[in-house]
């Protein structure tokens, strides 16, 4: 398996390359040569694995130069036991007839971001060592990214991560999982403005070649592949406990549909991908809140971007994208994988701020199976507040986000399958808002409120940014 740019003028590479890279060489992002294509009857043998087997299954797809034993034993330390709340690592919980849950944020950091992550963080040392090389980790955080970049990263050989997040922008409990770290090789980053600010100075710093060589950098970003692949897992594992109860004869096209919270677009391309290779999705919902530049680009073909001072700050902070870097992906497949298309697509954006794609509206629910929605404020505390009421169950804004949208787009026949997205301890005012009830801090994060933080403030400044780094960068 090889790896191409959605523009063109990148030399494939094989994932090990790909994974230290994050940008490709000519500004786009990278993609599979080819997505590989499995049976009806490859997917059922899957049936009987562990999370930990399953990911090795899987990547073993796209990670076709490492070795497999290599790749099973980076599986299991990533998916260990001791590391995941459920036994069963992703677990499943049925809210009622027509939703369901599954369960991404058993990890360490109490958020789905841990299920790449966590796959990330052992490829990136194997990778590295196996080079006699060093990385210098640049990343973007709006809330949940960079705690669990840092968890997965903290004390590893050859690895320095700078994160870069918005000032007064994520939750008290995002803020704290992060900036309380003391590893010397975590570097917190408070950017003033908003994450779109944040993600652009990594795209300019990953974009300048010479500094990028010079101080060896990468990202963890969903820019970054590998965790795009690593995400693609549990969207076999949930369609596989989805139809455990179904008739074997019946699998085979037994259709589930997802919806995805989603702001930069990773999470749900790692959907788009997984139906590319066979599973059977019929629907891929995407949520967004108030920052619906994606739901707007899914329902009219015209994808505009806001800028910074145009992005709202909301109660789903994690979410408060205005333009979505994995967007660029997905838009190269409705393109026919056409890099010409798609530089000529992204020159017209920066040129006029929108990329018009209404000839291909249609294929985007016939052909590809998007569709999409919008919360508000009051739709992501009526959602926490019902789903309490009824169910018992407590849930975060982002994933209200996804109940509330996924509610709106359920068939009959067709079970949904709703991507949780964080635990609700992390955004404590809007439960309790939504329920009067205030959830307790997890017993192994006691006190993490009331520890010391580490961090660096700083204008919105690539200048500076390049010398804090030139200044801390590991080296061979």
């Amino acid at each position: 398996m090889k790896y191409i740019s959605t523009r063109g003028g990148m030399a494939p590479a094989p994932y090990s390359a790909i994974l230290l890279e994050g940008l490709a060489t000519d500004g786009g992002l990278v993609v599979p040569e080819t997505v590989p294509q499995l049976s009806a009857e490859r997917i059922e043998a899957l049936r009987g694995l562990s999370y930990p087997e399953l990911a090795t299954e899987i990547l073993s797809l796209y990670a076709t130069d490492i070795p497999r034993d290599d790749l099973a034993e980076m599986c299991r330390a990533a998916y260990a036991a001791d590391k995941f709340v459920a036994a069963e690592i992703v677990p499943l919980t049925r809210l009622d007839d027509a939703i369901t849950l599954v369960g991404l944020s058993e990890g360490p950091t109490l958020a789905f971001k841990d299920m790449a992550m966590q796959f990330l963080g052992q490829a990136l040392e194997y990778v590295l060592a196996r080079a006699d090389r060093t990385l210098n980790i640049i990343g973007a955080t709006s809330g949940d990214t960079g705690s669990a970049a840092e968890y997965a990263l903290r004390g590893k050989d050859g690895i320095a991560v700078f994160m870069l997040s918005p000032q007064g922008r994520m939750s008290d409990f995002q803020r704290a999982q992060m900036y309380s770290l003391t590893d010397e090789n975590i570097h917190n980053i408070a950017v003033e403005g908003v994450f779109d600010d944040c993600q652009n100075l990594v795209k300019e710093l990953s974009g300048d070649l010479d500094f990028k060589r010079a101080h060896t950098l990468g990202t963890v970003n969903s820019i970054n592949l590998g965790r795009i692949s690593a995400q693609m897992v549990y969207y076999f594992w949930a369609w596989l406990r989805a139809t455990d109860g179904v008739a074997a004869a019946d699998r085979a096209a037994f259709e589930v549909s997802f919806t995805v919270p989603s702001g930069n677009f990773g999470n749900i391309l790692s959907g788009h991908l997984a139906r590319t290779m066979g599973l059977p999705i019929r629907r891929l919902v995407l949520a967004a809140n108030e920052n619906n530049v994606l739901d707007d680009f899914f329902r009219t073909g015209v994808y505009t971007p806001r800028a910074a001072a145009d992005t709202y700050a909301t109660s789903s902070p994690s979410m408060d994208i205005s333009k979505a870097s994995n967007i660029e992906r997905f838009i190269f497949d409705l393109l026919d994988r056409d890099p010409a298309r798609l530089a000529a697509a992204w020159a017209e954006l920066a040129e006029t701020g929108t990329i018009d794609l209404t000839a291909e509206l249609h294929r985007l629910e016939t052909e590809f199976g998007f569709q999409s929605g919008t919360s508000t404020h009051a739709d992501r505390v009526a959602t926490i507040r019902d789903v309490h009421a009824t169910s018992g169950i407590v849930i975060d804004p982002h994933t209200a986000d996804g109940v509330k949208v996924a509610r709106e787009h359920t068939e009959p026949g067709i079970p949904m399958l709703v991507l949780e997205t964080a635990k609700p301890e992390k955004f404590p005012d809007i439960v309790f808002e939504a329920t009067g009830e205030r959830p307790g801090m997890p017993e192994h994060l006691a006190g993490l409120l009331d520890l010391p933080q580490h961090v660096t403030e700083m204008g919105n400044d690539a200048a500076r940014l390049r010398e804090f780094i030139a200044e801390r960068a590991v080296r061979a």
